[in-house]
């Protein structure tokens, strides 16, 4: 996922970034804010030589100038037959690193009634270079791509109007405005996924578009720079990334209803980075964080839960599971949810270790689930020594969970 650092772009921009005075990160500031204001539906048009399948078809719509000549973004994008003949929802999907514009991940949305559109952030199609392996440079690019991403913000020495994550917020809004613009689609009910580096990009958007309904960030999140693996080490000392690009700045805007999808054994995305997240976010939250899902794309899109919280968005206008306040007195600790489902299991997953959350050994072990009206109520026993627990229950094949706790 994560691709060669350039060394001395990270040292040249860190040092020269260190010493900028607040003005000029204001500037910045200012400047990523104003992508959001940017919300006519850019020019599209179908993307020669590529075929459609079905409903689904492959386009080129603008995005913003890359070192001052213009750019497109390749997508797929699909609009299923309206049930009821009325206009359906949305979602912007966003692919995460070595990935692409995926049509599969289109169609599984069509098929659960959503218009999508994924699109290609790196300025790349979703054709394979004859004889390329798996990863990043797989993808053929574009004449008219956007820049590729230089492992993790490695280019924070570029101008901030041609660095990647500027450009792969702009495309995001743009795909947004762009469905938007659809007659079929519900323009007040189109959400926003990413898995991965798409996972950060979408945590980033929802600070900057506010038109967005939903959104369904997978693996990742922001608060980065305090990371005890790859990210802490190319971020703790990245004045850019706190100041300016750390979805941290801006989550107090992200007001929409968000799932922070996950599992306890991520290499890549802690479950504390994610926690403070998600905690800053004042919208209404879901958690869920399944056991041995893994990281990758389908992964991250094959799951029920982020097709199930957008289906509840758009039809019910709400979360269909809330977790409430942890309480917790010596070492017995209860949550409560509030659904209107049935709930058919509940288990405390904790782990005694400590550091980095996706090396430590997670456990699972019994907890107790009563129903009190429209409130059910977990409780379990902290095994001896526990670092770190979060409770989940289940509902037809569905995982929800507490916030993520540290013992301290």
């Amino acid at each position: 996922m994560i691709g060669r650092l350039s060394t001395c772009l990270l040292f040249l921009g860190s040092a020269f970034l260190l010493a900028a005075p607040a003005s000029d990160f204001d500037a910045l500031r200012a400047r990523v804010l104003a992508l959001g204001e940017a919300t006519s539906p850019p020019a599209y048009a179908p993307a020669g030589g590529f075929t459609p399948e079905g409903r689904m078809r492959p386009v080129f719509f603008e995005s913003v100038p890359w070192r001052g000549r213009p750019t497109r973004v390749f997508a797929w994008l699909g609009v299923p037959e309206s049930a009821g003949g009325g206009k359906v929802p949305g979602v912007v999907l966003v692919h995460g690193g070595g990935g692409t514009a995926f049509k599969e991940w289109v169609a599984k949305w069509n098929e659960r009634g959503f218009a999508a559109i994924s699109i290609a952030t790196e300025g790349q199609t979703d054709r394979r270079a004859e004889g390329a392996p798996k990863g990043g440079s797989q993808w053929l690019r574009h004449p008219d791509g956007g820049p590729a991403r230089e492992g993790i913000y490695a280019d924070s020495a570029e101008p901030l109007v041609d660095q990647f994550m500027y450009h792969a917020v702009a495309a995001t809004i743009r795909a947004h405005s762009l469905l938007r613009s659809l007659p079929e689609v519900d323009a007040a009910r189109i959400g926003v996924s990413g898995i991965s580096w798409g996972g950060v990009i979408t945590s980033t958007v929802i600070g900057i578009d506010a038109r967005f309904a939903f959104a369904v960030p997978i693996y990742g999140c922001g608060h980065l720079a305090d990371a005890e693996n790859q990210w802490g080490r190319a971020l703790g000392a990245s004045a850019l990334y706190r100041e300016v690009w750390d979805p941290m700045v801006r989550i107090q805007r992200a007001n929409l209803p968000v799932l922070w999808l996950s599992w306890p054994g991520d290499s890549h995305f802690p479950l504390d980075c994610q926690a403070e997240t998600y905690r800053a976010a004042p919208g209404p939250r879901m958690v869920s964080l399944i056991p041995g899902m893994r990281h990758s794309h389908p992964a991250g899109w094959n799951p029920p839960d982020g097709y199930a919280f957008a289906e509840s968005i758009v039809r019910e206008g709400r979360p269909w599971c809330v977790s409430q306040a942890v309480t917790r007195e010596g070492s017995a600790v209860g949550v409560g949810f509030a659904t209107a489902r049935t709930l058919e299991s509940a288990v405390l997953v904790s782990t005694a270790d400590r550091g980095f959350t996706g090396n430590r050994t997670w456990t699972e072990t019994p907890a107790s689930l009563i129903r009190e009206g429209a409130t059910w109520r977990v409780t379990a026993t902290l095994p001896s020594g526990t670092a770190a627990w979060f409770m989940n229950v289940r509902a037809a094949g569905l995982t929800v969970s507490s916030d993520f706790q540290e013992v301290r």
